[in-house]
């Protein structure tokens, strides 16, 4: 790997938050996931997925009763227009602000802005600039 070449999708198979109030993260989370065109695939018995996200409250079976620390999540995002949409969209579903979007000097191009959800975690949504996708996913059948 050299700096030209960013793999993505095979490291983490998933994430789960555990947080006090599981309405008002979905609220949040099915409004910014929208905006990056990822959908809520599931809302079960006190959790709610998005692809590789699971958001679940306390008393659920898998939080074993203990709320998830503060997490840094980073979404994908296609262009800048959708990380602007992000944030507004974020803002107006109960996040609070913590970085606007902007380039940042992580690399050339890196475009991102954060929010923290209704738990207080650091969202980012980024566009990491210009480049090619050697596939839009990694899928994997059963």
């Amino acid at each position: 790997m050299d700096a030209n070449h960013v793999h993505r999708g095979r490291l983490i198979d998933h994430i789960q938050l555990v947080v006090r109030d599981l309405k008002a993260s979905q609220d949040f989370y099915t409004a910014v996931m929208a905006v990056l065109d990822i959908p809520i695939i599931a809302t079960e018995n006190g959790y709610f997925l998005a692809d590789e996200l699971v958001v679940s409250s306390v008393d659920s079976p898998t939080a074993l009763g203990e709320l998830t620390g503060r997490h840094h999540l980073a979404f994908q995002a296609k262009d800048r227009a959708t990380v602007d949409a992000f944030y507004s969209t974020a803002l107006a579903h109960g996040g609070r602000d913590n970085g606007a979007p902007g380039v940042r000097a992580y690399h050339p191009g890196y475009y991102a802005a954060f929010v923290l959800d209704p738990d207080g975690n650091n969202i980012e949504a980024v566009y990491q600039g210009e480049g090619r996708r050697s596939a839009p996913s990694v899928v994997i059948e059963f």
